[in-house]
């Protein structure tokens, strides 16, 4: 199968978490070939460096999001056909519409696909979405009866604003990626989109969808209106929760309703849905998402260094507790410090170990913190990710304590199951879908319930075994990178099955 990857500051730019869990993907489906068309955020970001890129990637096309609009300025004609499809798409902006998986071709999509038709025959787009012409269409769709209260009071500073951020994120409408006929191969050749991320990245794959029927399956690990932390339900416009005395309310209100509207059209002409966790899937389905196209695709990890290092490990002489750093009084908003003094008061030979916190200062940044809360000593420093004992660091300790992040993966805490650790964690970002009934969790910022659950671990050996082995089999069946790229490989194979062009579709 031929698999266009779709991008927008992630893979092959740079280093990261998405960045990561993409170059896994590709390197382990070596049986498809992939062409990666990237969009990048920044100047720096586009001059790399990136990741290299294993046989099985055919192709590396990248188009900036960023720098002034590019191509020259449209004719009278063609200004006039880009101005009444952008009229539909700011009045899909700012009117609420109907939504819901029946729903697939709304006033705001109904625009996207004009401009981006006009685009592929004219060009001249992003120049028309930068011009005075543009700002007052955007203008005339916030005056409408039933326009957000908060859009009403847009001035001609946030409209210039808000012009300038779709012109960038609607510059994928204007790429010669889709082909066609006379054209060089593009989109339409390719037998399968995935889009990792919604917004500009699921756009191409969205006309692809629409151009051509080309399937089109979108991943997203974190749901890009939640990131705006803007509340918006899918039958309600995003622009009409923000007050309109809130600071720069117009721009936050008819972005977010872009968001908003552009997840709809995705998810709509989306054969498949992959949410990295459960929230992400709650958000999706907010937005608009049919359930019976999701199917969850968990991020995944190599397990094999640390169960080899759990088979190697002894018991350490004295009670061990690890967790992930650096750890300081800045990044111990649940208390973890305090906690381990509670713990050493009722258990003095008990150690906390710091995985992947800094050499000096006892694996803490600035020892002051450390002294108030837990005596000299008692706080070790574990090895970094760079110095390659981390795996060994996790295996040779009695219990874990892991602190999972608001968002994104929780690696330290999988590490953990996957070295037959029993885990302590507070009730905060994935913890609880991470961990299941295979590890403590307790109130987030509760230090006392923290070292209770501590305290009653490292006094029952039985049931530290108990909850250990739980966390490992759990790790093994949930997270394993193995696993993973199954879950994207089976969504491959059922998302190219039976797709028709989206404008074919029920309107």
């Amino acid at each position: 199968m031929r698999v266009a990857l779709l991008t927008e500051g992630g893979y092959p730019y740079a280093q990261g978490e998405l960045v990561g869990w993409t170059d896994r993907l590709v390197r382990g489906l070596p049986w498809h070939d992939f062409e990666v068309r990237a969009l990048s955020r920044g100047r720096q970001q586009a001059r790399g460096p990136r990741c290299p890129t294993p046989p099985q990637v055919r192709l590396v096309r990248t188009a900036p999001l960023w720098g002034p609009p590019p191509g020259g300025r449209p004719g009278r004609a063609v200004a006039r056909g880009y101005a009444a499809a952008f009229e539909e798409l700011a009045i899909g902006l700012t009117e609420d519409e109907p939504s819901g998986p029946g729903i697939l071709r709304d006033r705001f999509t109904n625009g996207l696909l004009g401009l981006a038709e006009l685009a592929a025959e004219h060009g001249g787009l992003p120049r028309w979405l930068a011009s005075d012409q543009a700002i007052a269409v955007l203008e005339s769709g916030c005056r409408l009866p039933g326009a957000p209260r908060a859009a009403v009071g847009a001035g001609i500073g946030d409209l210039l604003t808000v012009a300038e951020r779709l012109e960038r994120a609607l510059r994928p409408l204007s790429l010669d990626w889709y082909g066609g006929p006379g054209l060089a191969p593009g989109l339409d050749a390719v037998d399968l989109c995935h889009a990792v991320g919604g917004g500009p990245a699921a756009l191409p794959g969205l006309l692809a969808r629409h151009l051509h029927g080309t399937p089109l399956l979108v991943t997203e690990f974190r749901v890009r209106l939640r990131e705006h932390h803007l509340t918006a339900l899918a039958g309600a416009g995003a622009g009409h929760v923000v007050s309109p005395s809130a600071a720069r309310a117009p721009v936050r209100a008819l972005l977010a309703a872009f968001q908003l509207r552009l997840a709809r059209a995705v998810y709509a002409a989306a054969e498949l849905i992959t949410p990295g966790d459960a929230r992400a899937g709650r958000w999706q389905r907010r937005c608009g998402a049919d359930p019976a196209r999701q199917r969850q695709v968990r991020q995944g990890i190599d397990p094999r260094p640390l169960l080899a290092a759990a088979e190697r490990a002894a018991p350490p002489p004295l009670p061990l507790l690890v967790t992930a750093g650096p750890v300081d009084e800045e990044r111990d908003a649940d208390g973890l410090l305090r906690a381990f003094a509670l713990v050493h008061a009722a258990e003095p030979a008990a150690r906390l170990l710091v995985v992947g916190g800094p050499a000096d200062s006892g694996g803490l940044p600035g020892a002051t913190p450390a002294v108030r809360w837990c005596p000299p000593g008692s706080v070790l420093a574990g090895a970094r990710a760079r110095d390659g004992g981390r795996a060994d660091s996790w295996a040779g300790a009695t219990l874990a304590v892991c602190v999972a992040p608001p968002d994104g993966f929780p690696l330290a805490l999988v590490e953990a199951m996957f070295c037959g650790l029993a885990v302590v964690a507070p009730e905060r970002g994935r913890a609880a879908e991470t961990l299941g009934r295979a590890g403590i969790l307790v109130p987030a910022g509760d230090p006392a319930a923290l070292a209770a659950a501590c305290l009653a671990l490292l006094r029952d050996p039985g049931r530290r075994e108990l909850l250990g082995a739980r966390a490992r089999a759990r790790a093994l069946e949930l997270f394993t990178v193995e696993r993973g790229i199954a879950a994207v490989d089976a969504g491959y194979a059922e998302a190219a099955r039976g797709a028709v062009p989206f404008a074919q579709e029920r309107a």
